[in-house]
């Protein structure tokens, strides 16, 4: 055996000794495909913990800013049920317990002695995808060359979300070199949607996907340049939103093509509920985080304009439908979601109309030709190292 297989064998070890071995359960054959409703009859959590990682973000955030609910109580029913939907999808790479526990455990004796929260995410338990860099954290973004590459400090993300009084508690699947539309590396290898484990969750940020669906996770984080947020949370029915590029800082944490500033990716939450995107967004705008990354956009947080306040406060809107992009025509399934869509819209009152696309081909043609310029030589340079083979489809065109 090649000696990369020995590093990878080694890492999936380490990371199933990090696991609660009273957290393993027994998982339906691979004949059953629906594993929703799994976590709720495994039998490990209680009663008391569904009703937890059951609740919206929004919800869950009140509980703990009036004490109802611990950290620590919120943070380990949601570990886990993470726990359980890593055993059935695979969406897991880091799992760091203790470190977590710790940290709820901080903010409850904080909140104890001052009746006061930390921040505005007081609590509540963050998934995120594996570029994020944690400090003390190995990160490998599915590459077997950067195993044993630890942090030696947090991203700027991080940094952020700590401030704000969030228990960063797993980190998620990715493929190798994020550039891909799936959730597969030669380390942790694939991630398959709990909505039926014959398919994918879609990618880059599947583990997060598959995560959150299965409610192992009240908000994770994700990355898109091409889709990377969006396939996944199409794919697996969840609420998130891919920012406008520099709203959620991005210093600190690992990508491939560093140095590719065409079409830049940003970080982004997936969730359950609207009121999770919202209050992911407020909370790190509100932080500033542009003096922390020099390239975060200095713009704060306003209401009015979240609620639309100059554009009728959301009544009467125009919405434009872009049936096909004039290169590739929607299967039927798509064609009639957009026209519930539509029909949706304008039962509301407002008004829809025809978007025609222009240049479509080129563009893609353009954005496809810059994301591949020198992308071959990027992934070989970091794979030479332990020999590892490039996973052939990730070779010509990125997503991540």
């Amino acid at each position: 055996m090649p000696p990369w297989t020995e590093l990878a064998a080694e890492k999936k070890q380490r990371q199933l000794k990090s696991i609660p071995q009273e957290w393993l359960v027994s998982t339906p054959p691979d004949s059953t495909l629906d594993v929703t409703g799994f976590p709720e009859t495994c039998g490990l959590l209680t009663a008391r913990e569904i009703e937890i990682t059951n609740t919206s973000v929004d919800v869950l955030l009140e509980k703990l800013a009036c004490g109802e609910w611990t950290a620590v109580d919120v943070t380990t029913a949601f570990y886990k049920r993470a726990i359980v939907a890593h055993q059935l999808v695979n969406c897991l790479t880091e799992i760091f317990v203790d470190r977590a526990l710790a940290r709820a455990t901080e903010l409850d004796n904080h909140f104890k002695q001052t009746g006061k929260v930390v921040g505005p995410l007081h609590g509540l338990p963050l998934s995120l995808k594996d570029q994020i860099c944690i400090e003390g954290l190995e990160t490998t973004m599915g590459y077997i060359s950067w195993i044993g590459r630890y942090a030696e400090k947090n991203a700027v993300l991080v940094d952020v979300l700590i401030e704000c009084g969030a228990v960063p508690f797993v980190r998620t699947n990715l493929p190798q070199t994020v550039m891909w539309p799936e959730s597969f590396n030669n380390i942790f290898g694939r991630t398959n949607n709990p909505y039926n484990r014959s398919l994918t969750p879609g990618g880059s940020s599947g583990g997060e996907g598959a995560l959150v669906a299965l409610k192992g996770s009240p908000l994770g984080v994700g990355s898109d340049i091409g889709g990377s947020i969006r396939i996944p949370s199409a794919f697996c029915g969840l609420y998130s939103l891919r920012p406008s590029y520099g709203r959620v800082p991005y210093c600190g944490a690992l990508n491939s093509l560093e140095g590719q500033d065409s079409v830049h990716s940003v970080f982004g939450p997936m969730t359950n509920s609207v009121g999770g995107v919202k209050a992911f967004m407020k909370a790190v705008v509100n932080a500033k985080p542009w003096l922390k990354d020099p390239l975060a956009v200095r713009k704060k947080w306003q209401e009015d304009e979240y609620n639309l306040a100059d554009h009728g406060s959301g009544k009467d809107l125009c919405f434009a439908i872009m049936w096909d992009d004039g290169v590739v025509v929607p299967h039927p399934p798509i064609r009639r979601s957009l026209e519930i869509t539509k029909a949706a819209l304008e039962k509301a009152g407002h008004k829809v109309v025809d978007w025609k696309p222009i240049k479509h081909r080129l563009l893609a043609d353009t954005t496809r030709n810059i994301w591949n310029a020198a992308s071959a030589e990027d992934y070989m340079i970091t794979t030479s190292v332990t020999g590892e083979p490039i996973l052939s489809r990730f070779c010509l065109i990125g997503y991540g």
